[in-house]
């Protein structure tokens, strides 16, 4: 049996070598997966995160990245000015903030 008469019996290989849309159909669903499984996750976490950052007010305690805790002193456009020990400021880039802290009663 030559090469070629093998190769023929493959159903994925009759697929490719039929053209059409039958090429792309791989790719396309490959596509499809990542954007449910990683790129649509990741919009809706980013988004999440700039509704949060656009809420930040003077007074909200917030969390860095680098993970310092602070007091929002002042909202300026590009950053905020916290306040991470008494009497000690900082201005630091809005993109560096990782949470706001909400503040829960305690019984």
């Amino acid at each position: 049996m030559a090469f070629s008469e093998i190769y023929s019996l493959l159903p994925f290989a009759q697929a490719a070598t039929g053209g059409g849309l039958g090429q792309f159909l791989p790719i396309v669903l490959l596509f499809l997966g990542m954007w449910f499984l990683i790129i649509a996750p990741q919009r809706k976490r980013q988004k999440a995160h700039d509704k949060m950052l656009t809420e930040i007010k003077k007074g909200d305690e917030i969390v860095t990245t680098g993970g310092l805790f602070g007091t929002v002193i002042r909202v300026k456009d590009d950053r905020f000015v916290v306040e991470i020990a008494e009497n000690t400021r900082a201005e630091l880039g809005k993109g560096f903030v990782s949470s706001k802290i909400e503040a829960t009663i305690v019984e």
